[in-house]
This record gives structure tokens, sequence and C-alpha cells, in this order.
């Protein structure tokens, strides 16, 4: 990938992040009109067309004129994963760039973002009879003797892997085995390498008190049954995406599938519903967290994010 782009990037670009329901797209279209940014969406979800409701897809006039990327690019049966992003997102760049527009990346999708900014770790090679040896030494040996291997030869994977992760532990003794390489070298070498994708970006993180964004997210599952989301998840079905559908198995989605199939009440639907996302809250928040470079700021403080732009333009 970086070759092909000519890493590093050093044109400015923006990131607008936070979690679901926390006022980013509002404040998007705020800045990208006010600084003539375009906007390329970090958001696992809005890539599918046809899921406008349960996204909360920012329709054309909440565009307010202001150019988007990487929405409804994908159809919800195609598949699409952190890595077919990186290659969008990286053209999308590209081209917002030969017309010499400032660039605003914006949405919720942590693994997403990481994938641009860092790039995907490269897939490593598998070693089958390798790993057939270490799982017929793990099940005559137990755990402790294949962890103190591994301590032995690659200390730090050993500290970050649990003796009892029977996956990772025979995988790390695998590559060293396959490679002659440590597990933990490779992954800080792919680091080093991807650094300094974009050396001149500013990441700003939008939050606000967790009482407070709880009723947001409250409000918008009503919103979004007021305004038909059961039609849009029945449109889907009678399209033939199934909740076998990895866009179906989302959140909203599947909590609607399981009520139109009977599996659930309207009741229990919009509990399960509002609880999973407060919980997928949180666990945007965790993956922000990882982000050094995050400059984190309440909703309310429109302002200061501006004077950040500006100064940092």
């Amino acid at each position: 990938m970086s070759n092909a782009f000519e890493f590093p990037f050093r044109e400015p670009i923006v990131v607008l992040i936070g979690p679901t329901a926390v006022g980013k797209t509002a404040l998007s279209i705020d800045i990208a009109r006010e600084f003539g940014f375009e906007i390329i969406s970090v958001d696992s979800m809005q890539v599918y067309r046809y899921m406008d409701i349960g996204t909360a897809k920012i329709t054309r006039e909440e565009m307010k004129g202001v150019e988007h990327h990487l929405i409804d690019v994908v159809d919800p049966d195609e598949p699409f994963d952190a890595g077919t992003y990186e290659i969008r997102a990286i053209e999308a760049i590209r081209n917002i760039h030969t017309k010499k527009k400032k660039i605003l990346v914006t949405g919720g999708t942590g693994l997403y973002l990481n994938a641009l900014i860092n790039g995907l770790a490269p897939k490593l090679p598998t070693f089958p009879s390798i790993r057939k040896e270490l799982v017929t030494e793990l099940n005559s040996f137990g755990h402790d003797v294949l962890h103190e291997q591994l301590s032995l030869i690659d200390r730090n994977s050993a500290k970050r892997i649990h003796k009892n992760d029977s996956h990772r532990l025979v995988r790390a003794l695998e590559i060293f085995r396959g490679t002659g390489k440590k597990w933990s070298a490779l992954i800080e070498e792919h680091k080093r390498q991807n650094t300094k994708r974009f050396p001149n970006i500013l990441i700003i993180g939008l939050t606000r008190d967790r009482t407070g964004l709880y009723k947001r997210i409250d409000q918008r599952s009503r919103i979004m049954l007021e305004n038909g989301f059961e039609s849009e998840v029945r449109g889907l079905l009678d399209r033939g995406y199934e909740e076998n559908c990895k866009s179906m198995q989302s959140i909203g989605y599947s909590h609607m599938t399981r009520f139109i199939k009977g599996d659930l009440s309207r009741n229990e639907m919009f509990e399960q519903l509002t609880r999973d996302t407060r919980r997928y809250a949180k666990r945007q928040y965790t993956w922000f967290n990882k982000i050094k470079e995050v400059q984190w700021l309440e909703t309310s403080d429109s302002g200061i994010a501006k004077t950040m732009i500006r100064d940092f333009l």
C-alpha cells in the first residue's frame, strides 16, 4: 500500500472522531463549510447502500453541499472490511488532493481509522505442519510448558499472551519456528514502517458525559423507530439480504430482524437495541483511547475545535 501511495503524505489531514450519537455529523458539516473540507467517512455501516435509518446516515440535505466519500459504496451483501476501507480511503484522499481540497476524516469506527492511519499488519504465512506439531505438544505437555518456551524465545509476546490462550500461544510459536522471527518483533517492525504515514495530522475526539450520551442514544433509537426503521429492514429482507449477511448482523438491523421474525417483542427489541448501542459506545472509547494523538473536546466546545483547526492549517 505505502509504495503505491507514496507515503508519507505531508498535506494536512483533520480527523474528527467520537462515539455514536455524540454529535459528530453536525459539527463536521459546520467545520467542512467553514474551512473548505471534503469529508471521508470512517464508518463501517454507512458504506452500505439501502441502510440509512439504522445507521443514522447523513442525508443529502444535511450535507449542505459538502462532498462526502465512502458512503453508499457497496451493497449489503458485498464483502467489506478494514483492508477494503484502507484501499478505498486512500483512493479518496488521492482524489481530494488532486482537486486541491482539504481533507476531513470523520466517524466512529476505530478499526477502520487505525487501518488508514497505521496500515494493517501484513498477513504472516501459516505453517500447517508446525501448527499440528505444536497442538500435539500442547495436548501432551500443557499450556505452562509451551508458555515457558515462548518466554525463552519471545518474552514480549509471552507477556502479551495469557498462557491459557491456546490459539495465540500456538500461533506465536508457529511464527517463530516457521520464520525464525519473533511475532512481537514483526509487529514492532510494522509499526515503525507506518508511523509516518500522515505526519501532518490533527485528531480531535468529541465526547460528552456518559449520562447525556446514553440519553442521546435512547432518543436516537426512538427516532429511528418513528422514522420507519422497521420498513427499512423489511425492505432489505424483501431484497434478499437475509440475517446471515454481515451487514444485517450489526446493531439495530439484527434486533429489528429478530423482531420481524417474531423472536423478540417490540419492547424487548428496543431495550436490547439501546443496551447494545450503549455497550458499543463504550467499545468505541476503548478503541479511541489507544490513539495517543487524540485531543479530546466536549461536544459543546465547537469554537475551540475550530480554533485548533485554524491554527493547525
